[in-house]
């Protein structure tokens, strides 16, 4: 059992605790000795550690990815808090809880998995549903779908956070296709549930979060287009078109090619999909960032190096605001079937790269020649 989490180091303490190793390095200082450099991390955050003494017999008892229990001094340098290492020995994973190590989403796993059978029965479209349905009974499948990060650092980076983060983007197109009712339904909350599949092949989340050898080499688009045909495979008679637009959201739901997108959104739905996935993981980033500093004075957050700027938190205007993940669901309503897929015109255009924390419908349509059918000659796709 844990009794120190790296939230409650103060500077100058004195901690004996236990901790995942996520980094070791071994270096040398200037004066010819040997050092050791640690991230030692828990469920809380990381910090690092270092170790100046008997550096050769503690670096020969434990690896990366090993839990170690420390007994260290707590200082601040260079802004930064910093654990000097006196004693380290190796600690079984028998031995601890890994839910102390590893984030964890605030939702139940089980009511999270309710939810998603829930909206495979709402499918009104019988081969979207024989897709999600062949998903849903394969249980290796479900264990990584259930257990995996959305993501190693940018938005719900915890354990559940795919299935999470796939549930409330497949909320937002629900909300989205109630309004516009020309969207296909079906077809806009299937490729919701499934556009980061690959994900569960593409990390590894066991002790800490990584990515894979076939993650580094192919990615989690590709990997999840390779999965959805895999499954129709095994599905008699799925339609060819239906297929190709739904592989389609998939390849292009990072929207831009500078975002490792292989297509720009280029129907209805894929469009809808890009801009719902960003701004709930946009949402989650932001948030998870303010819930990291509950006590920090002032209404104005640390400087977030990802999104390249300062919060403000109103705390007058929103006092008892909640700012951890917000992941409420509504209650999963029967559709009205929806019309079939169209091929959506478009007109192209050179890109410029998307830059900063936003990229709005009104940015890329800067400079843009209107005309919806008319074709740029120097396009290249």
């Amino acid at each position: 059992m844990k009794n120190i989490y790296v939230e409650q180091i103060k500077e100058r303490s004195w901690v004996e605790s236990t901790f995942l190793v996520g980094d070791k390095t071994l270096a040398m200082a200037k004066n010819g000795k040997p050092y050791m450099t640690l991230r030692l991390a828990d469920r809380t955050g990381e910090v690092e550690g270092r170790v100046w003494d008997r550096v050769d017999e503690f670096s020969a008892c434990f690896e990366k990815n090993d839990f170690i229990n420390v007994k260290a001094k707590a200082s601040v340098y260079l802004g930064k808090m910093q654990l000097v290492v006196q004693e380290l020995v190796p600690v079984a994973e028998q031995d601890v809880d890994l839910g102390d190590f590893l984030p964890v989403s605030e939702r139940r796993v089980d009511d999270m998995r309710s939810e998603f059978i829930s909206r495979i029965e709402a499918l009104a479209d019988p081969d979207l549903k024989a897709l999600m349905q062949a998903f849903a009974a394969d249980q290796k499948f479900m264990r990584g779908y259930c257990a995996a990060p959305a993501a190693k650092a940018m938005h719900h980076v915890f354990l559940g956070g795919l299935l999470e983060h796939s549930l409330s983007v497949a909320a937002l197109a629900d909300d989205v296709s109630r309004r516009y009712p020309v969207v296909n339904r079906d077809l806009l909350v299937v490729g919701a549930l499934l556009h980061d599949i690959g994900k569960v092949d593409e990390l590894r989340y066991e002790r800490s979060f990584d990515y894979s050898d076939e993650g580094k080499l192919i990615g989690h688009i590709v990997m999840g287009v390779e999965m959805i045909d895999e499954k129709i495979r095994i599905i008699s008679g799925f339609p060819s078109r239906l297929k190709m637009v739904l592989k389609h959201m998939l390849l292009s739901h990072h929207g831009q090619y500078d975002y490792g997108s292989p297509k720009r959104p280029k129907t209805l739905e894929a469009v809808i999909l890009n801009f719902v996935d960003d701004l709930d993981s946009k949402i989650n980033g932001v948030c998870t960032h303010m819930a990291k500093e509950p006590n920090r004075e002032g209404d104005w957050t640390s400087y977030h190096r990802l999104y390249d700027r300062y919060f403000f938190r109103d705390k007058q205007a929103r006092p008892d605001a909640p700012v951890a993940q917000a992941s409420s669901i509504p209650a999963v309503q029967k559709p009205v079937p929806p019309p079939p897929p169209k091929a959506a015109e478009h007109s192209r255009g050179k890109e410029k790269p998307k830059q900063g924390f936003g990229f709005t419908l009104a940015d890329q349509l800067k400079g843009k020649n209107l005309d919806l059918f008319s074709v740029d000659d120097n396009e290249k796709e």
